[in-house]
């Protein structure tokens, strides 16, 4: 299989994300106009990588949504479809609740209160990889998640660990690297 990077951009800021505050796959906020401006912004940055997009991928949460929406514009409108599956991690109770103070626990790998465990959304990401984008990625794919799924992609790629990717900041992924795990396939 060749090998294309596939990009994953950020979606741009929300309310929550300038506030600090958690904001999970279970919490539905739009984009502020600062998040238009970066995903405009992450648009210009693809478009110099001159690294063809066929298609675009976001959760079906507003602010990947709007963003996908408004990079598909700048790049000529590139189909987005929408898969629920790259949505973040679902946190519960500390949706709304300080980085900063939820912070330690989530590194240690509590469980939020009414949440998605680490392992059930790492699996949860690693199964819509195989389902929704390593069968396009001859179409040379651009996803579009948040920080949370930006972690899950460099956990299953053995990628180094990161600070987290800033609203509207790109990673290249090689995704063909996920044909060589044993628990995912590959579509030719």
């Amino acid at each position: 299989m060749t090998s294309h990077p596939t990009i994953l951009v950020r979606h741009g800021a929300t309310e929550p994300n300038l506030a600090g505050l958690r904001c999970g796959g279970d919490l539905d906020v739009p984009l502020t106009d600062l998040g238009r401006h970066q995903a405009v912004e992450a648009a210009q940055r693809i478009l110099e990588l001159d690294q063809p997009v066929g298609l675009i991928v976001a959760s079906h949460l507003q602010r990947t949504q709007e963003t996908a929406a408004i990079i598909s514009r700048m790049l000529g409108d590139i189909e987005v479809i929408v898969e629920a599956a790259f949505a973040e991690r679902r946190l519960g109770a500390w949706n709304l609740r300080s980085v900063a103070e939820t912070e330690s626990a989530l590194a240690a790998g509590v469980t939020p209160p009414g949440g998605e465990s680490a392992a059930d959304f790492l699996d949860r990401i690693a199964k819509a990889a195989e389902t929704r984008l390593l069968p396009y990625l001859a179409r040379r794919p651009l996803l579009v998640g948040s920080k949370g799924v930006a972690r899950a992609f460099r956990e299953l790629l053995d990628m180094p660990r990161a600070k987290g990717l800033a609203n509207g900041e790109l990673l290249q992924l090689d995704l063909a690297k996920l044909c060589r795990r044993d628990t995912i396939g590959c579509h030719a």
